[in-house]
């Protein structure tokens, strides 16, 4: 056993100027720091006469700097939080998480605002946008998919997939809310959570034909993926009858 080693509290006490002075140096520094920032920014803000046109400016010069630029900016003109995110992630997309995560901490507007605005902004950075506003604010996960899958129909099944695997006790929750939101989405949804969630097909399958209303081409189309996930021709046979669809119907699937 190692033996414990006692520090002389003279040695402590002795040391403990030289610590503080280095903290409130490290804060001067930051300070400082700030300050250049906010002047910095503040003339940008004069010339361009524009916050969203200072923003694109300094990200196109200083793109390692965006962060930080950004976390000034929405200190320094709160009101102006919509021209300065959507700016700052069109310029810099490959610092979306970061921005919205800091927006949605500095509560400059409501989580489901800031993801819409961020998706709007670069609708191809929709995964990292929904993870982060999950991350920050996991209370809210049902109202981040419904806002994700409205805001860009398009890129639901990588909204849904994306969240399941950040939050995968919540798989059924997150299916049911998107198809809720954009039920048209459904056969692209499931072929999103098979994929990674293959011993949940039978809950994911049931409750997307249940979410989509059992619209009878719908629900062909998510048979039809089930079935190229291996599903039975038995088990596609009893979904298919579950919902109300005819034998020919269903022989149209297994006929595929």
């Amino acid at each position: 056993m190692t033996p414990r080693v006692s520090i002389p509290f003279f040695v402590v006490a002795m040391c403990l100027p030289a610590l503080c002075f280095a903290a409130s140096n490290a804060d001067t520094v930051k300070n400082n720091n700030d300050d250049f920032q906010i002047q910095f920014l503040k003339r940008q803000v004069d010339q361009n006469m524009s916050i969203g046109r200072a923003i694109r400016s300094i990200a196109s010069h200083y793109p390692q700097d965006v962060v930080s630029i950004v976390d000034v900016a929405l200190d320094t003109y709160p009101d102006k939080y919509r021209e300065i995110i959507f700016a700052a992630i069109s310029a810099q997309p490959a610092s979306t998480q970061d921005i919205v995560q800091m927006a949605i901490e500095k509560d400059v507007s409501t989580c489901t605002n800031i993801v819409k605005l961020a998706i709007r902004a670069e609708p191809s950075y929709v995964d990292f946008v929904v993870q982060a506003a999950a991350d920050t604010t996991p209370e809210e996960l049902d109202e981040i998919v419904r806002v994700a899958v409205q805001t860009e129909p398009d890129s639901a099944d990588r909204i849904v997939q994306t969240l399941s695997q950040e939050h995968p006790n919540k798989v059924i929750e997150i299916l049911s809310t998107a198809l809720n939101t954009v039920p048209y989405v459904g056969e692209y949804v499931v072929d999103a959570l098979l994929a990674v969630f293959p011993a949940q097909s039978d809950e994911v399958i049931t409750t997307a034909l249940q979410q989509t209303h059992a619209e009878k081409e719908q629900a062909i189309r998510i048979l039809e993926t089930a079935q190229s996930y291996g599903v039975s021709d038995e088990r596609l046979a009893e979904y298919g009858q579950s919902i109300g669809l005819t034998d020919e119907d269903i022989q149209i699937v297994l006929n595929r």
